[in-house]
């Protein structure tokens, strides 16, 4: 008994330990739990790294006070906006890219990358254009108080501005995810962190020679630090050692592939865009109903619950590539078993770490911020919205099928429905006309969520998904 038990252990840590450390697998033949494994770790870790840009971030920021730290709550409420079209572009990539990995179609998933970043490119410069130009104007739209408008526009400017930088860390991440090799995507965001997590003090407080810039250095470490992650992916997809063989035949657009793609793409920006879009509305409510107090604490919350999601929708990434993978190489009932595995582990996981968040939330938030009144309302709003985290991380599981399906309208519709239809009303109600101010607000989101997955996995039941050609 106990040999075997040994060797179980033994054979489980091999598995994790070839997910750190392997390249790109074959995902559509042996152990289903293997390959979710081998694919979640990685992923996981890449989106643990994502969400320590936040966290990074508002720890530093929320020492400059309040109005500091409601700037950069509702600038990343904005450039939500931006990621969103990332993801929608990444998520098209990712699927076309898998879907000719399964088929081994070597060239061809190399033809379907570069014709994601051309796209990226061609839609990312009027976003930055627009938010250099009309910073006060977002930050004012936004809800914010005049003294958090003139503190907090340059670094709105920087972050808006490096929209491109942004977009084409999503992108290539999820270029890589699709061709399963998801441990580029992970060091590229672990290279991004350290630089960003040196950076931060180093630029808000001042070192040396270095002068305290205050906001604006957070946005100036960010920036660098993700633009140091895109150098590292670009020399990957241009090495000439992964699936993605990157050459100058390459390297113009074809227009089937670019339509192809921007078929996917702008329902899964879409997608992304009404739940941000219905977030940036959350948000506002919150400033309007609570003020700066509130929207600071609401802030410092959504940054340590998106600590946690992130991961989740790590592992949520990697059944978009099984499904992929398995879609091209024939086998659809494997892609189906591997979407229900990935959503029972990532429920596990969710269901632990709320209740680590409804049990320790006021230790976790006073690491952020020592103002009772902003404590209050983060303590608050991250009890309320951790009730509803099992649920969550189903729903990302199954949105992510439908999307490394390439059928990324059937998630947009519902995303549509659930979040402006039903969440936003309810938050509306709950916040003025019953008066509960912020606190309706952070119990719609959980309500909504909820709502959100019952419908997705009745739909994804029907498997109309298997029948997408891409």
């Amino acid at each position: 008994m106990t040999d075997l038990k040994n060797r179980k252990a033994g054979s489980v840590w091999n598995i994790i330990k070839q997910a750190v450390l392997s390249e790109e697998q074959d995902y559509t033949t042996g152990s289903i739990r293997r390959a979710v494994i081998l694919l979640a770790i990685p992923m996981m870790l890449e989106m643990s790294m994502e969400s320590v840009f936040a966290v990074v971030d508002i720890f530093f920021v929320s020492h400059l006070g309040k109005h500091a730290t409601s700037t950069v709550g509702l600038t990343e409420s904005v450039i939500t906006i931006v990621y969103s079209i990332a993801m929608g572009i990444s998520m098209a990539a990712s699927a076309m890219v898998a879907r000719r990995v399964g088929e081994k179609d070597k060239p061809g998933a190399s033809v379907a990358a570069v014709q994601s970043v051309i796209l990226a490119l061609s839609v990312t410069v009027v976003v930055s254009i627009c938010g250099v130009a009309f910073a006060p104007e977002i930050l004012r739209l936004m809800g914010a108080e005049e003294e958090a408008i003139a503190m907090g526009t340059p670094y709105t400017r920087i972050i808006m501005g490096s929209s491109l930088i942004i977009m084409l860390l999503f992108l290539i991440n999820g270029i890589f995810r699709g061709a399963g090799n998801p441990m580029i995507a992970m060091k590229s965001l672990w290279l991004a962190n350290i630089c960003n997590i040196i950076l931060c003090p180093l630029l808000i407080y001042g070192w040396g020679p270095v002068p305290a810039l205050g906001l604006t250095g957070a946005a100036l470490a960010t920036t660098i630090g993700r633009g140091i992650g895109v150098l590292y992916q670009l020399w990957h997809l241009f090495n000439g050692r992964s699936i993605i063989k990157i050459s100058r035949q390459y390297i113009k657009p074809v227009w089937s592939i670019l339509k192809s793609l921007a078929g996917i793409a702008w329902p899964g920006s879409l997608q992304f865009l009404i739940g941000s879009g219905s977030w940036i509305v959350l948000a506002a409510i919150v400033a309007y109903t609570g003020h700066s107090e509130a929207s600071a604490g609401y802030q410092i919350a959504l940054r340590i619950v998106m600590f946690f999601i992130l991961p989740a929708w790590g592992m949520s990434n990697a059944a978009a590539t099984l499904v992929g993978q398995n879609l091209g190489a024939g086998k659809p009932e494997r892609a189906q078993e591997s979407v229900m595995k990935t959503a029972k582990y990532n429920a596990v996981f969710m269901g632990i770490v709320s209740l680590v968040f409804i049990a320790f939330a006021e230790f976790i938030i006073g690491y952020f911020t020592r103002e009772s009144d902003v404590q209050h309302y983060a303590v608050l709003a991250m009890r309320i919205i951790s009730t509803g985290y099992i649920f969550y991380g189903i729903g990302m599981v199954i949105s992510n099928a439908f999307n490394g399906a390439g059928d990324t309208r059937t998630p947009t519709w519902i995303n549509f429905f659930g979040f402006w239809f039903f969440q936003i009303p309810i938050a509306w109600l709950m916040a003025n006309t019953f008066s509960w101010g912020p606190t309706g607000v952070f119990i719609a989101v959980p309500v909504a969520e909820t709502a959100i997955t019952i419908a997705a996995f009745m739909i994804f039941r029907k498997g109309r998904w298997k029948l997408v050609k891409i």
